[in-house]
């Protein structure tokens, strides 16, 4: 089972510092002082409603529906997780159609174009986006990482277990607990 982070909609306070780690840390040059608007992509969504606040992210799927539907094979699980390879993505949106998280995004961002002519050309190009935890980071997921309660965690096959274990025995002992 991949990895993937799960978020605590109890402990989200919806401050949106995870976006913000995101975008520093996939910051292609480095220059966070370059981040505005319009650029401002990250792969992680705080969703802020009227009493809770979640993230919504990739869960890494094991069968990914992304990957399935993907015409160019660009969606790949490599290494214990899915992601992006950027120079064989068309921007055709199917990931977004078939994720069934919405985790799944098409960004677009200038790039320049030779045209075999004297003068290059910027165009436009769209890309799919989403988590790739943080892949080549050490340190991890930066979204976790910069948390201020702690809403955000990387989880794997034996969390999940130790999750579901806890997850009985409560169910066990409040079901006990209304017998006497």
């Amino acid at each position: 089972m991949n990895r993937f982070i799960l978020a605590d909609a109890n402990k989200c306070i919806g401050c949106r510092t995870c976006e913000v780690a995101c975008v520093v840390a996939h910051d292609a040059h480095g220059d966070v002082t370059a981040i505005n608007s319009v650029n401002f992509t990250p792969r992680i969504r705080v969703v802020i409603g009227e009493n809770i606040s979640t993230a919504t992210l990739c869960h890494q799927c094991e069968d990914a529906p992304c990957a399935n539907v993907c015409p160019n094979g660009a969606i790949r699980r490599e290494n214990g997780f899915i992601h992006v390879l950027q120079e064989r993505c068309i921007g055709c949106k199917t990931c977004v159609v078939a994720c069934p998280y919405g985790a799944m995004e098409v960004v677009t961002h200038p790039v320049v174009r030779n045209t075999g002519a004297a003068v290059n050309v910027i165009v436009e190009k769209a890309e799919a986006s989403k988590c790739d935890l943080c892949f080549d980071k050490p340190q991890g997921p930066a979204c976790v990482s910069v948390c201020p309660t702690q809403a955000l965690r990387c989880v794997d096959r034996n969390d999940l277990a130790k999750m579901n274990a806890d997850k009985r025995r409560r169910a066990a002992l409040d079901a006990s607990a209304s017998i006497l």
